[in-house]
């Protein structure tokens, strides 16, 4: 064979992979991993979890979750932003990495939005003001009233969390300057002391908080939810209450390394309504009330979505004066 036939032959070779995927014939061998990027047990892994034997079966080839969690999520999604964009690297990205971490950290490890190809949002987890049942406060004007007048301490799972900046925001515009942070490692040891009456209350998601409010152990004075869960209807919004600008959620997506081929994408995103649907998926998510959005957010719009949130946050980052030097 002449040397230029086998050149021909190599790069044939080489590009049979890419062709392939392009072709839209992904996934042709397994395992895809769905990388994690919190410890087992945490709603992102949950996520993962009930997602990966129904994604397995829609494309016919194994998934498996990978958990590599450290450093508030910002190890796992390091990790598989550096991934080959071949398909067979996902990732649940998450809203305390891609949004708070970004918009309150001075360095970031990669690019939030363009060093991933981001297919769409699965779930979202709205926030919570939660006292305990035996508080003083049984309003959210009662607490914000008294936090401009004396110390009303707040914990949250860390300085740059989302439950921090929502507290941050909170002390702005309810005028509390008296609202303090104290910030834990982790959401479980801050609850520890809300109940021990050590702190005055704790923003955290409804999702690991939902069977303390229906034993009673815990009270919530507000939602970050646009309106009422049906699930808690007692629970009044930020937003009817004069806090609109407290209306959001940590989210969960699902992403790839940049670069993804576009039917490989294409194919990903038009699965993501199908996943959510599972009646399995609909129960447990149900329960903890973390729920997908009912027009799903797919594809560009979710990436514009993103764009926005970074935006938002990240001038509440600077008018609260909160950054983490790393």
């Amino acid at each position: 064979m002449k040397r230029r036939d086998l050149l021909a032959a190599a790069a044939a070779t080489v590009a049979a992979p890419w062709v392939h995927a392009q072709s839209g014939a992904w996934p042709t061998r397994g395992p895809i991993r769905l990388i994690c990027q919190y410890p087992p047990g945490g709603l992102v892994d949950t996520v993962a979890r009930l997602l990966a034997p129904h994604l397995s079966q829609a494309l016919s080839q194994t998934v498996v979750v990978e958990n590599r969690a450290g450093a508030g999520g910002l190890i796992g999604t390091e990790y598989a932003s550096r991934q080959p964009a071949d398909g067979y690297t996902l990732l649940v990205s998450h809203a305390s990495v891609h949004i708070y971490a970004t918009a309150t950290r001075r360095s970031m490890p990669f690019d939030p939005v363009n060093d991933f190809t981001h297919m769409g949002m699965l779930v979202e987890a709205p926030m919570l003001l939660l006292v305990r049942a035996q508080s003083q406060y049984q309003t959210l004007a009662q607490y914000v009233n008294a936090a401009k007048s004396k110390p009303v301490r707040y914990g949250t799972s860390g300085i740059g969390s989302a439950n921090h900046l929502y507290g941050e925001l909170l002390k702005i515009e309810g005028q509390a300057n008296e609202h303090d942070h104290v910030p834990y490692q982790g959401s479980a040891p801050a609850m520890q002391d809300l109940l021990g009456g050590q702190i005055d209350s704790v923003f955290d998601p409804v999702t690991t908080n939902v069977n303390q409010l229906k034993a009673g152990s815990l009270r919530a004075l507000a939602i970050s939810t646009p309106n009422r869960l049906p699930a808690l209807p007692n629970i009044p919004t930020f937003a009817e209450l004069g806090y609109n600008s407290l209306t959001g959620s940590q989210w969960l997506g699902l992403s790839a390394p940049k670069g993804l081929p576009t039917p490989i994408a294409q194919r990903i995103t038009a699965l993501i309504p199908e996943l959510l649907a599972k009646p399995d998926v609909m129960a447990r998510l149900e329960e903890v009330q973390t729920l997908p959005r009912r027009t799903p957010v797919v594809g560009d719009e979710f990436v514009k979505l993103m764009q926005s949130q970074i935006n938002t946050w990240t001038a509440v980052a600077k008018r609260a004066k909160v950054e983490v030097i790393v």
